[in-house]
């Protein structure tokens, strides 16, 4: 999977992650926050994933948004 945005926290993730739904590009959310139980990432990070076919397209989506950065290979 590739990563196409970073965000500060899980709920920012996922509200870019509505934007790809939308288009229906399939994404995860990855973060280290136990599962969503704290609302805070552990490690500074949640990072917004989808398969290789699908990276550019979601890379386009994503990079519209405010708090997404460049995609990078994970």
């Amino acid at each position: 999977m590739i990563a196409v945005g970073t965000y500060s926290t899980r709920n920012d993730a996922e509200f870019a992650q509505t934007a790809l739904t939308a288009a229906g590009i399939p994404s995860v959310v990855a973060s280290d926050d136990a599962g969503g139980a704290y609302p805070f990432d552990l490690t500074g990070a949640a990072r917004l994933l989808v398969e290789e076919a699908y990276a550019e397209d979601a890379a386009a989506l994503v990079c519209k948004r405010p708090h997404s950065n460049k995609a990078e290979k994970r």
